[in-house]
């Protein structure tokens, strides 16, 4: 008699989608050049908090091919630096 018999594929489509949604933001955002930020100043412009946007930072480090994301320095928070991503061929 369950209606939601689906909980954990929910629950993985919502991580997907916060990290496309993160991707799509910083892609945007990168489109004329190298950006630095930290995770606490975009958290609202995403919709996750700045702790989601940390673990996700992580995961696009090694996934997005289409960014260069690079931890930058750490000054009371993780600042970020990223970049489009240079074609290798």
């Amino acid at each position: 008699m369950s209606a939601t018999a689906t909980p954990s594929t929910d629950a993985t489509g919502e991580d997907l989608s916060k990290e496309e949604r993160l991707k799509s933001f910083l892609l945007d955002k990168a489109q004329d050049g190298e950006m630095y930020f930290k995770s606490k100043f975009i958290a609202d412009e995403v919709g996750l908090s700045p702790k989601e946007i940390g673990a996700l930072m992580v995961k696009l480090k090694d996934s997005a091919s289409e960014l260069t994301v690079e931890k930058w320095s750490y000054t009371s928070a993780t600042t970020w630096r990223i970049e489009p991503a240079q074609d290798a061929a």
